[in-house]
């Protein structure tokens, strides 16, 4: 089949067949090699990459069923924000899980945004943008790092996330929502 999708701003038309992922294609076909083929089940997280904005296991996706989809991966996220401070907060200590950790922040943040809540948020409306440290480890409880950067991980994204716009106009009692 032939499927087109644009990946990390750059387009390209592949001939895959049915039964190939998102994740083998990525890699195998395209060379893109900041997803992460760690369980290969959907356990871990480390392949990670954001279809369409949102966050997907691209080893659980089809490449067929991503047709037309924008693929960003920690590649294309270049200075996001999110990298730049897991490079502060040590957020890495062997890398392998860290593209898809990066990607899988970036998604949550958004959700956030948006108003998505987590098992453990209380009051959505008060927990958009003020994400503590409980919300940033549910959302990103599909994300394991082996080596246990856990907490370093959680800073970083803490920070981004005190960061945000909406955040901080909250935090200065600007800009009533």
């Amino acid at each position: 089949m032939e499927i087109t999708w644009t990946v990390d701003g750059e387009l390209f038309v592949l001939a895959v067949e049915p039964r190939v992922t998102v994740l083998d294609a990525l890699r195998e076909y395209l060379g893109v090699v900041s997803v992460k083929k760690g369980c290969d089940h959907g356990q871990c997280g480390a392949c990670t990459a954001l279809v369409d904005g949102r966050r997907v296991l691209t080893c659980l996706s089809l490449a067929v069923q991503c047709d037309g989809a924008e693929i960003t991966t920690a590649e294309g996220l270049g200075e996001h924000p999110i990298a730049r401070a897991f490079v502060e907060h040590d957020g890495f200590q062997c890398g392998y899980c860290t593209p898809g950790q990066v990607c899988s922040a970036v998604g949550m943040l958004d959700e956030a945004a948006q108003g998505w809540p987590s098992h453990v948020t209380e009051d959505v409306a008060a927990d958009v943008d003020g994400l503590g440290d409980d919300e940033i480890r549910e959302r990103m409880g599909g994300n394991l790092c082996r080596c246990g950067a856990y907490v370093n991980i959680v800073a970083a994204i803490r920070e981004v996330a005190e960061q945000r716009p909406a955040h901080a106009a909250r935090r200065t009692g600007e800009g009533a929502r």
